[in-house]
Parts: C-alpha cells; sequence; structure tokens
C-alpha cells in the first residue's frame, strides 16, 4: 500500500494497494518488476513499464482517488489514513501479508505491518507506489486540459516557481487544495507581511 501526492497543491491523493501472487513474481515473463523502486526515483518511462508489469503480474488492484474538496473538509492525514484503510479492506481478505508504507493505519484497519522505506524495500509497496503515481498523473494530465493556463501537465500539481506565479495572478482554481498554507495564495500586503516577519527573525 502506497500513496501519491501528499505534498501536492492542486488535484487529488491517490492512494493504491497491489496484491502479487509471489508464484507469478518468479516467472521470467516479468522481469521488469526488478526495477520497482520507489515511484519518485523513476523516469516517466521507466514507471508506465513498470506499471503495465503490474497490471500483467499483480493478482489485484485497488485503487482510491480522494478529491481535493475531501482533503479541504477531513485533513490531509485523515484522508490519507482512510485511503489506505479503504484499499487495505479490499485486498486484505486474499491476502496473507498486508503492508504499508510508513505507518500504521489505527485500530479499525485490518491487521497489517508498517515498513518503514517500504517503497524501497518490498516489492508490493514499491509495486503501489507506481501504480498510484501514473494513475495520479494521467489524473493530472486530464486536469490540464480543463485548467489548461495552471499547466498542469508539467508539474501535476506540486508548486514550482511557474505554478506559484499562475496562481498568485489567477487565484486557485477548483481543484486547488484551499486548505494547504501556501505563499502564492497570500495577497500581496499579507506576503509583504510575512517577508517582514522573516526578515526581523534573522
Amino acid at each position: 500500500m502506497d500513496e501519491a501526492g501528499r505534498g501536492s497543491l492542486a488535484g487529488p491523493l491517490v492512494v493504491a494497494g497491489v496484491l502479487f501472487d509471489y508464484d507469478c513474481l518468479r516467472d521470467h515473463r516479468v522481469r521488469p518488476l526488478a526495477g520497482l523502486n520507489d515511484s519518485k526515483q523513476l523516469t516517466v518511462e521507466e514507471r508506465a513499464e513498470l506499471f503495465r508489469a503490474v497490471v500483467s503480474c499483480a493478482k489485484a488492484i485497488t485503487v482510491r482517488a480522494i478529491s481535493s474538496s475531501e482533503i479541504d473538509r477531513s485533513g490531509l492525514h485523515r484522508s490519507n489514513l482512510e485511503g489506505m484503510r479503504s484499499c487495505l479492506r479490499v485486498l486484505a481478505p486474499p491476502a496473507e501479508a498486508c503492508l504499508v508504507d510508513g505507518f500504521r493505519l489505527g485500530p479499525s484497519a485490518p491487521p497489517h505491518t508498517a515498513v518503514v522505506d517500504g517503497d524501497a524495500r518490498s516489492a508490493a509497496i514499491a509495486a503501489a507506489s507506481v501504480v498510484a503515481k501514473v494513475v495520479r498523473d494521467r489524473a493530472m494530465r486530464r486536469m490540464d486540459a480543463l485548467f489548461p493556463q495552471y499547466g498542469f501537465s508539467s508539474h501535476v500539481g506540486y508548486i514550482t516557481p511557474r505554478h506559484s506565479a499562475v496562481v498568485r495572478e489567477r487565484g486557485p482554481s477548483e481543484i486547488h487544495r484551499r486548505s494547504f498554507q501556501a505563499l502564492c495564495y497570500l495577497s500581496p500586503e499579507e506576503l509583504a507581511e510575512v517577508e517582514l516577519a522573516r526578515a526581523a527573525g534573522e
């Protein structure tokens, strides 16, 4: 189990879970899976190849997309936990072991093991990382067609100088996370106050 989009200023948080049949993992036809790693360390092309390999090999895949409005209502951490619990409930009955990247999901979740840096230590978590990242990036490219002025296809919602400049100029879009504290959300007056406070603290 892993997610993509926690630190993004816009768009959904995507949680994915992958259930592997380990007999399949030993099959020579799925050699691309040997390249599984944290999706953020892979190129777009590597992720696409691994995504296809995971889909062809996995016994089950589940994905939950949590909208920016849901994140604003419930908070990022709570939304992430509930998304992971939701995916885990789908995979837990047939799975012999359920591994989650990073942290435990609380007593209401099915039995699972939290693995620190799990995307570098578990094939299933790394596969979930790839699935979540590919699904989310594709969703953000679709959002780019609806909100072309924000350039979502290039930064997929994360903060970049260009993204910040557009938000300052046009304001946030419907898919921006309003609950996030980002400098680009501030008015010029509020930004000036922040800069003064920073200067006073130096």
